[in-house]
């Protein structure tokens, strides 16, 4: 269980800086960025072994899930964090977590390429296995397991927030 002090900003001496927040924005929004990245070399390598139909990706996809989640799918997650179907998980992650999925995804990768995996079956079970790797260092370190995370604010409402409107819209505020 994560506890957080709230500071009041009139307190003297106690508000804490500005960039504190800010940094974990820009960090998730980073980590978010580098997460697509890596599902898609991820989504290449899981191809190149025989994962092909959507149903079989979207398997290939939960095992990696059960092996960082304790056996909870995706699915099961957003009913956990009362998510709806059309949220993707990754978009209400806080850092640590994208980080965790980050680690999975880059591991599941190059453990694929460097065991030459040409299997659907064989790319499932290295996904799970990374995954469960991933979940006992977070656990050997003493840390939340992700499944205890708490939803984070939608990356779209972050990327709002903190990025500056691009277009017409930042003209018109000039």
């Amino acid at each position: 269980m994560m506890i957080h002090h709230v500071y009041r900003r009139d307190e003297p001496g106690r508000a804490p800086d500005d960039a504190l927040w800010l940094a974990e924005d820009q960090r998730r929004l980073m980590l978010r960025r580098e997460m697509a990245y890596h599902n898609k070399k991820l989504a290449a390598a899981a191809h190149r072994a025989g994962v092909v139909a959507p149903e079989d990706f979207s398997a290939f996809t939960n095992e990696g899930y059960k092996g960082l989640y304790g056996g909870l799918t995706a699915r099961a997650m957003r009913q956990r964090r009362a998510l709806p179907d059309a949220i993707n998980l990754l978009d209400t992650m806080g850092s640590a977590e994208l980080a965790s999925n980050l680690f999975r995804a880059t591991q599941t990768e190059q453990k694929m390429r460097r065991d030459a995996v040409r299997h659907k079956e064989d790319a499932c079970r290295v996904h799970y296995f990374v995954g469960t790797k991933v979940r006992d260092a977070m656990r050997d370190l003493g840390g939340v397991m992700p499944e205890d995370l708490p939803v984070e604010e939608h990356i779209r409402a972050v990327r709002r927030r903190v990025q500056p409107p691009r277009g017409r819209v930042a003209l018109k505020a000039l």
